[in-house]
């Protein structure tokens, strides 16, 4: 219904919006904010920062490393830049995959065994639900999110 590369563009506008809900954020309540137990926004950013590329990367070298959520990032700043960092490598990685292998299957990670077009899809709907949860914690803090249209 669509090709790889406008699903490529559509993930990419997520990205954009995400980067745009981290930014809302003030410093102090993206590392220590949350609601109901839930983990504060900058843990879901280091989860989707842990997965997306090196998720990529793996679909493309068969290389299985297993991951980390626990990334080195203790500042907006540094999140901020390794969120632009990867967007370029995603889109590097992503074009290293074939379309005859969407359909394949992988074990991601050594424990996730889906095809690659079913990974992909997984990064997008994991960052959509986790940015979903960024837009309550800005609404709980009294501060308007991004639009959730806002993608370009």
């Amino acid at each position: 219904m669509i090709t790889k590369s406008e699903l490529l563009q559509h993930w990419l506008g997520h990205r954009k919006l995400t980067r745009k809900t981290i930014e809302k954020f003030p410093e102090k309540e993206l590392f220590e904010f949350s609601i109901g137990g839930m983990r504060p926004f900058s843990a879901l950013i280091k989860e989707l920062l842990s997965i997306d590329v090196p998720g990529l990367k793996e679909m493309v070298t068969r290389e299985t490393t297993p991951f980390s959520h626990d990334l080195p990032l203790s500042t907006k700043e540094e999140l901020l830049t390794k969120w632009d960092e990867d967007t370029t490598q995603i889109v590097e990685y992503f074009n290293q995959i074939n379309e005859d292998q969407l359909h394949e299957t992988l074990k991601l990670f050594g424990m996730y065994e889906f095809t690659i077009i079913s990974h992909l899809l997984y990064f997008i709907d994991n960052e959509i639900h986790h940015r979903g949860q960024g837009f309550v914690y800005l609404r709980a803090l009294g501060i308007e999110p991004p639009f959730f249209w806002d993608r370009y």
